[in-house]
């Protein structure tokens, strides 16, 4: 038995070293890149100056084309084949990202080449195997185990520990030991034994080894899987909990669940936490909520080009969209037609910010203050930012579902609830995993924010008991002076500029605020996602993974990072002989 213990701590050591940050880096660098002979360069450029010839120098440089081949795999069986075996192809190039350290234009084209290609769900299953990866590398024994020399202990320690047991059976002698201490060390040689088993059975039904399996098409294969499918253990787990947190600020202020603490968690100051953590609660991950991050990001694609254009694309935080939606080829066209129109008959030149014709694809139809309002909320600090689209998306959301009748887009529109799911799951990262989000007072505004809206919802508590009445009570409120200028900079509260930023948002036609608000989260939770640090991203696959994490390295994989500086493919000096 003391050879196992040996072999179990050796092993943990072994694992919790090789995990460290510092010799996870260690293993991910690349091998010194000397790049051209220089010495020789030259030797060769003066010795045909020395014959006399003329000698200039020019540069060649190769274009950046995608060189990777994706294995195919052997044993189409296995279920995810083809994705367990992409995975961890790009799983040993991108495991990078998670020692800050720098990917080369030739990775980004790499993946590139693989994720502008598939459908969605293909990318977003590739993501969580290959998180998943990552997650045995930091956070178990699977990766290091299944090397030749951790099966090797794993053997040695599991068939010590049956000898110990048999020999124990056989020669024990019976009249020196009390019966309980024999039944207790039965117990504890079977306890061993089975644990040494069931950790087996878990790595047999992880993704190494199907990965493992894939790769192999023979009869033996074959029946270790067939063996592994009719192990009575438990279905494959998921490799991650596919849902997300949401944080409602309403229903956070209307207090519907009275916290019921002591005086001694009150002393130990559990109060605030346990009165936090009451109102989170967890939502699954739609396939419209999916498909839409792959498609904005997809888009986005396209234009990251070089590290320009991706620190670009990065820092957009909502501002974008705006843009976009702003400059549409369609309305000023027919702005310009139905001018022409107008002079042609004398009439009177419209204004400009008003159309003759309205277009529900853009927001050219709002007046100049509203589009004023809607850029500026974009512009502030990031934790404000996103209290200001959060109130708003919660007003819009409950005076159209108050509204409702029938054919309103909180009937049928998947934007609006990808668009309150969004919502509720960036305040609640700006709440309860505020280190996952850029520096800001966000704790600060958050309680003032909240602190105003109960003192309003107090104010009119029997009229405001519901979610739908106390949005309708706060958006009768006249905004027509901005409230930072009756309020001063004393309070942090955004509580009603997110009601001046609702009832511009109103002013847009139905589908198109639910459109336009939904790419306006995405593109908030993608800049959230790319100003978090590698290890707070590391630190969140041990809690059942975030949407966040998710996104993050989908956006790597598209190109859309500034984890890498060399910006442009193998350039080669060369000698020019007249």
């Amino acid at each position: 038995m003391f050879i196992p213990g040996l072999i179990k701590i050796g092993e943990r050591i072994w694992v919790l070293r090789s995990g460290s940050s510092e010799n996870f880096k260690a293993t991910t660098i690349r091998r010194g890149d000397p790049g051209p002979n220089y010495a020789r360069y030259m030797e060769e450029y003066y010795s045909k100056r020395v014959e006399g010839f003329e000698v200039t120098t020019d540069t060649f440089e190769a274009p950046v084309v995608s060189d990777i081949s994706f294995p195919v795999p052997a044993n189409v069986m296995i279920p995810d084949a083809t994705s367990l075996q992409c995975a961890y192809k790009l799983f040993k190039t991108f495991k990078q990202l998670f020692s800050d350290l720098i990917l080369s234009i030739q990775d980004i084209k790499n993946s590139q080449s693989y994720f502008q290609k598939v459908q969605f769900e293909e990318a977003f299953k590739v993501i969580e195997i290959e998180l998943g990866f990552m997650y045995d590398v930091f956070f178990t024994k699977a990766y290091y185990v299944y090397s030749g020399r951790g099966g090797l202990l794993r053997s040695i320690s599991f068939s010590c520990t049956v000898i110990v047991l048999l020999v124990f059976m056989i020669k024990v002698d019976r009249e020196a030991y009390k019966i309980q201490d024999r039944k207790i060390t039965y117990v504890l040689l079977s306890g061993a034994i089975i644990l040494e088993i069931y950790s087996v059975l878990l790595l047999l039904k992880s993704d190494w080894s199907m990965l493992w399996l894939s790769k192999h098409k023979n009869v033996m294969a074959n029946l270790l899987y067939k063996a592994i499918s009719f192990i009575p253990l438990f279905n494959r787990n998921k490799r991650w909990s596919n849902t997300m947190g949401q944080y409602n600020l309403i229903t956070y202020c209307l207090k519907h669940k009275a916290a019921m603490c002591g005086a001694i968690q009150r002393f130990l100051f559990h109060y605030e936490m346990l009165e936090k953590n009451r109102y989170q609660h967890l939502v699954g991950v739609s396939v419209d909520l999916k498909k839409l991050i792959f498609e904005q990001l997809l888009e986005k694609s396209k234009s990251a080009s070089d590290l320009k254009a991706c620190t670009e694309l990065c820092g957009c935080r909502g501002d974008r969209v705006l843009k976009t939606a702003a400059k549409c080829p369609d309305c000023i066209n027919k702005e310009k037609l139905a001018k022409q129109q107008h002079e042609s008959f004398g009439a009177v030149e419209r204004e400009f910010d008003q159309p003759v014709t309205k277009n529900a694809k853009c927001i050219y139809e709002i007046s100049e203050e509203n589009r004023k309002i809607l850029q500026e909320s974009v512009e502030v600090e990031f934790d404000q930012s996103i209290l200001l689209w959060h109130i708003a998306t919660d007003l819009c959301y409950y005076s159209d579902q108050q509204n409702s009748t029938g054919t309103n887009p909180v009937d049928n529109d998947s934007n609006c609830e990808v668009s309150k799911s969004l919502s509720d799951y960036m305040l609640y990262l700006l709440v309860m995993r505020p280190i996952m989000l850029p520096n800001g007072i966000e704790q600060i505004r958050f309680q003032d924010t909240c602190a105003e809206a109960i003192e309003f919802f107090q104010e009119r508590k029997s009229i405001c008991e519901e979610e739908s009445q106390a949005c309708i009570k706060l958006l009768e409120v006249n905004t027509e002076i901005s409230p930072s200028i009756v309020k001063g900079d004393r309070s942090k509260s955004v509580l009603f500029d997110g009601c001046r930023l609702a009832k511009s948002l109103k002013s847009l036609e139905p589908q198109k605020k639910w459109e336009l608000l939904c790419h306006v989260w995405v593109e908030i939770l993608c800049f959230a996602a790319t100003k978090c640090r590698w290890n707070h991203h590391a630190q969140q696959l041990s809690r059942g993974g975030e949407l966040f994490t998710h996104v993050w390295l989908l956006m790597a994989h598209l190109g859309i990072t500034e984890q890498f500086q060399i910006s442009k493919g193998h350039a080669r000096a060369m000698l020019v002989v007249h």
